[in-house]
This record gives C-alpha cells, sequence and structure tokens, in this order.
C-alpha cells in the first residue's frame, strides 16, 4: 500500500540539508575583516571574546546552530505521559495522523521558534540599544527578529499584536544576554512533528559568548495552556567566518498539490498495544516503541530522536513530515516479531528479541506499552 505524503517539507529540507555547507560558500575569496587567524590563515575560534565599548560581549557575527538535536524534530522528547495536556495532546495528534500536511512549513509561514537556534545559520548584529538576529531559511524565507536592550520591558500582553515570532527585549546578567519573549501567535508548531502552543508561550534565551568561536545558548519554553511543566534546551553554536547568508524564497505553489495529508486510517490504542516493546538494531542499539493515544512513539537509542507514527495499515506506519517508514513483520501466529525501519539515509531492520515474544504471545496485548 502506498501511502499518501506530505512530500514538500521532508524534500526541501533534505535538499537543503545537502546543499547549504557548499552553497554557504560564495565570495570565496574574501576574508571576513576583524577575526583573529592562526598562523595558517584560518580562523582561531578559541580567540577571547571581544567586547564593546560599553564592556559588553560582542554577540556580533555568522552562528551556525550544532544540528542533530532531538527537539529539533520533536520538542517534547523529555516530557512525561500527561505533561501535555489533553487538548494540545489531541491537536499534536491530528497534526501527526494528517502527516504535516497542514504544518506552518508547508504553506511557506515561519518556522518553529525554536527551530533557529538548532539548525542552520544566522547573523546577530549587535547595538547598545538593540539586538538584530537575520536568520538563513532553509526552506522557508529568511526571517528576522528584533530584541530591544534599551532598558524598556514587555508591553501588556493584551497590547501586543501576536506575531509569529514574538516580541523580544534583551538584558545583561553579567557577560550573558537573556532576552524573554512573549505576544507568539499560536498558529506556529514548536517542532516539526506537530507539538501546538497558545499564545500564552513565554520563552527564555541565554547567550553566553565564551570565546571567540564559540556560543553557549539555552532556550526555556512555557506554556501553562501547553504544558505543565517548562521545556529548557541546550543547542550551543560556532561561529562561522568568511562567508555570507544566503537569501531563501519559499514558493508554496510548487507543492500545494502535495498536501494530501493522511489516509484516514487508524488503530485504537488496544490494537497498537501489540506492536509496543524493544526492538534490537544491533548489540547496544535499541528502539522502544510505545503507544500515545492513537500514535506510536519510536524512540531511538542511537540519536536521541523521539518520532510519533501514524498508522497507513495493521503494518505500515509513518513519521509525519519528514516520511520516516517503519514496516512492522508478523509471524504465522499473527505476533510482531521485528520492523524495518526506512529513512532518508537508509535502511534498518529492529528484531524483537525472542523473550519478549514469548511474553507477547502468553499475556496477549502488552497494556503496559500504552502511554
Amino acid at each position: 500500500m502506498k501511502a499518501k505524503l506530505f512530500y514538500a517539507a521532508a524534500a526541501v529540507t533534505t535538499y537543503a540539508l545537502l546543499l547549504s555547507a557548499p552553497l554557504a560558500a560564495q565570495w570565496v575569496n574574501f576574508k571576513t575583516p576583524g577575526i583573529p587567524r592562526t598562523p595558517n590563515g584560518k580562523p582561531d575560534l578559541s580567540a577571547p571574546l571581544p567586547r564593546t565599548a560599553d564592556g559588553k560581549p560582542d554577540l556580533s557575527g555568522i552562528w551556525r546552530a550544532p544540528g542533530g538535536s532531538p527537539y529539533l524534530r520533536n520538542i517534547a522528547v523529555d516530557l512525561k505521559p500527561g505533561e501535555v495536556l489533553p487538548s494540545a495532546q489531541a491537536l499534536y495528534e491530528q497534526h501527526v495522523l494528517d502527516l504535516g500536511a497542514d504544518s506552518p512549513r508547508a504553506h511557506c509561514l515561519p518556522d518553529p521558534p525554536p527551530y533557529y537556534h538548532l539548525a542552520g545559520m544566522s547573523r546577530i548584529v549587535q547595538t547598545p540599544a538593540v539586538t538584530v538576529i537575520i536568520n538563513e531559511g532553509i526552506s522557508n524565507s529568511d526571517v528576522h527578529r528584533t530584541i530591544f536592550t534599551d532598558g524598556r520591558e514587555l508591553p501588556d500582553p493584551e497590547e501586543m499584536n501576536p506575531a509569529w515570532l514574538g516580541h523580544s527585549v534583551g538584558h545583561w546578567e553579567g557577560d550573558t544576554l537573556v532576552v524573554t519573549t512573549a505576544g507568539f501567535n499560536d498558529r506556529s508548531w514548536l517542532d516539526f512533528v506537530g507539538h501546538p502552543h497558545s499564545e500564552s508561550l513565554r520563552t527564555t534565551e541565554r547567550f553566553h559568548r565564551r570565546d571567540f568561536g564559540h556560543m553557549d545558548f539555552e532556550m526555556t519554553l512555557e506554556d501553562p495552556k501547553t504544558f505543565t511543566r517548562p521545556i529548557t534546551f541546550k543547542a550551543d553554536k560556532t561561529l562561522v567566518a568568511d562567508t555570507e547568508l544566503l537569501e531563501t524564497i519559499c514558493e508554496y505553489e510548487q507543492h500545494a498539490t502535495h498536501l494530501v495529508g493522511g489516509n484516514r486510517f487508524r488503530l485504537t490504542p488496544e490494537k497498537l498495544a501489540k506492536y509496543a516493546g524493544t526492538y534490537e538494531f544491533a548489540p547496544g542499539r535499541e528502539a522502544v516503541v510505545t503507544v500515545d493515544g492513537e500514535l506510536l512513539v519510536l524512540r531511538l537509542s542511537a540519536t536521541g530522536d523521539v518520532e510519533p507514527l501514524a498508522a497507513q495499515s495493521e503494518t505500515s506506519f509513518i513519521a509525519a513530515l519528514f516520511g520516516d517508514q517503519v514496516e512492522f513483520v508478523k509471524d504465522s501466529s499473527g505476533s510482531i516479531t521485528g520492523f524495518t525501519l526506512r529513512t532518508g539515509t537508509g535502511t534498518g531492520l529492529g528484531n524483537r528479541p525472542l523473550s519478549e515474544q514469548k511474553a507477547v504471545r502468553k499475556r496477549g496485548a502488552p497494556e503496559a506499552g500504552i502511554k
């Protein structure tokens, strides 16, 4: 059975990640002024951090996010069952079951606010009164933020016009720039699997440039209408010299016909329970499958990724947006013995240990696997 996928974002993202490094190398013979260098001419990223005329650390420059963070796909990787409030959980499950067809990225709208710290590059321009962050687009158009550092406070919530990236003010705590942002609209997602947020979302970012080429970054998200506790992640950044940001324009009409969503196939939590358990790819490389409402959740120990899966048939499941596919294998008795995982980078076979297969046959559906 061929599943209907939302191809646009997955294809564009993969293409952009493959090409972002070489494409960024424009003005290849131009050396960024003011960069300390080693004897061989390379940027000396361990040199002392620069400071502004008023003694503050100068955060200016082009910075690359670390990439590879599990929070990029799923901001809730650290949350326990019940820490996503029921209304937000229901909306999140619907986004997954629709395979991301209604995601903001699918419609050329801004990416999740945490995304710009987890992937790609951004330029920081710092002045005493305002700091501007210009984010290089990956599949969507470039976006920018203005952070006021002139002593003003955030306006009253009722006075802020809801915005995709909110409204930001910053202040210094020693050598750390602390940025508070509120006034978000509720149309953006917090990740690519579809966790929503309300207009009560409030974020706190901490920028600490520890030397010339390395910046410690931490972000905390608080939304009492979506989560029962704050979410905090780190995404340290590295200075990129001798390059410039590229313009990115999103052309929605090229992909609109592919926004077909899911196939409306559903399995109840009770039926999904038989897939729950531990699967082994190789010694020390395991995958754990649990049940979350009408979804299966795949946790990969090797990468830390947590991917919700939407059922497309009794054995076929798909991860929303990125299109990773899981095909479960049954034996002659109908018991699940393993699965094949197909991603954009390869295929892997996860086998269920024989001891667990026997236990499942003995007790029937493993209710303990339901979240």
